[in-house]
């Protein structure tokens, strides 16, 4: 009797894990895909101004300082949740004019702390990134970030 696995048994057992795997695989990505469209996500507010304000967000490279959702550079703060840390929950229209003045504002000028550039955005610009924000803000990050300051 042969104690080892034969040349057939081993390749059998490597095309059949691999099937396995392979079929896990492809199951998970399915199930992330779909929980991402239909669950996590506010699919249905998805609006042409907050394409836009992602065009915006795009064109002047935010991402290279902000991150979004823990992605992109850490030198400035966390914009995921911005909009409900000014307050969007309770008063969205509220947290629209104060980021609205915020952006307008920039650079503040205050001594000591890093400084936004003032990008000079058009008023269509500043409704479109705002709308943006506000829609990132819905989406469900199973709570990141980790703290409401980002």
């Amino acid at each position: 009797m042969n104690e080892g696995l034969t040349k057939t048994q081993a390749r059998n057992i490597f095309y059949g894990g691999s099937l396995f795997f392979l079929v896990i695989f492809v199951g998970l990505t399915v199930h992330s895909h779909l929980y991402a469209l239909n669950t996590s996500t506010n699919n249905d507010q998805l609006t042409e101004s907050v394409a836009a304000g992602k065009r915006v967000w795009e064109k002047h490279s935010c991402i290279n300082c902000h991150t979004i959702l823990g992605e992109g550079a850490y030198f400035a703060p966390e914009v995921g949740n911005v909009f409900v840390r000014y307050g969007g929950l309770d008063d969205p229209e509220g947290a629209r004019e104060t980021l609205r003045a915020w952006l307008v504002s920039q650079p503040s000028g205050v001594e000591g702390r890093r400084q936004m550039p003032n990008f000079n955005f058009s008023d269509q610009e500043l409704d479109d990134l705002i709308a943006f924000l506000e829609w990132v803000s819905k989406i469900d990050t199973q709570n990141w970030p980790p703290n409401d300051a980002g």
